[in-house]
Order: C-alpha cells, then structure tokens, then sequence
C-alpha cells in the first residue's frame, strides 16, 4: 500500500501565498505522475496541476502562472507553491499519485486532503 501526507493548507489573505507538500510512503517500488487536486464546496473535485513522469506539467488555466508544482524524487514529495492567491482558490486541496507498489501492483492513491481558504 501507499499512503500520501499531506501538509501545508490554512487560511490566507487574498494575494498571499501558502505552499502545499505531500509525501508518499509504503511499499513503493516506484513513483509516476503526481499531482493536485481541490474540491470547493458545491463542485466536482478538479485538476489543478500534475506533474508527468517524464517532468511535464499540465495546470488548470486558472492557476497557470500563479502555482508552480515540482517534485523531490528522491523523497517521492511533491509540492505546490500558490502566489497571488484568490478567494476563488478556497477548497479542499488533495494529493494525488500513481505508484507501484513492491508487489507489482500500479494504480491511483490520494490524500486525505488539506484546507485551503483564501479570505480577508
């Protein structure tokens, strides 16, 4: 199994920044895409940006110049830095990776998901 933690969520004024980490562990053999999601109350849970095994990324439209997502490979984290924040970032921001396991498994995990609020 692989468990993600994540970390790094709060409340925040308009214009401000906050950074997300998430860390995977468990019986991983090896780590691919990584990536954020987020859940505003009322929506369907969104891409925000993900980082493709080869070291692409995809972003929302939304945040494409204002989050940047990088990974420290060695230590199977990735990270989201969020500048000039808007209230319409609010959400519920969830970690997500595709991993293989040591017994040869590959599929999909995610977060428990950390709070975002961007409020004056």
């Amino acid at each position: 199994q692989v468990q993600l933690v994540e970390s790094g969520g709060g409340l925040v004024q308009p214009g401000g920044s906050l950074r997300l980490s998430c860390a995977a562990s468990g019986s991983i053999r090896s780590v691919y895409t990584m990536g954020w999601y987020r859940q505003a109350p009322g929506k369907q849970r969104e891409l925000v940006a993900v980082l493709l095994s080869g070291g692409n990324t995809n972003y929302q439209d939304s945040v494409k110049g204002r989050f940047t997502i990088s990974r420290d490979g060695a230590k199977n984290t990735v990270y989201l830095q969020m500048n000039s924040l808007k209230p319409e970032d609010t959400a519920v921001y969830y970690c997500n990776c595709n991993a293989e396991t040591t017994r040869l498994s590959t599929r999909g995990y995610w977060g428990q998901g950390t709070q975002v609020t961007v409020s004056s």
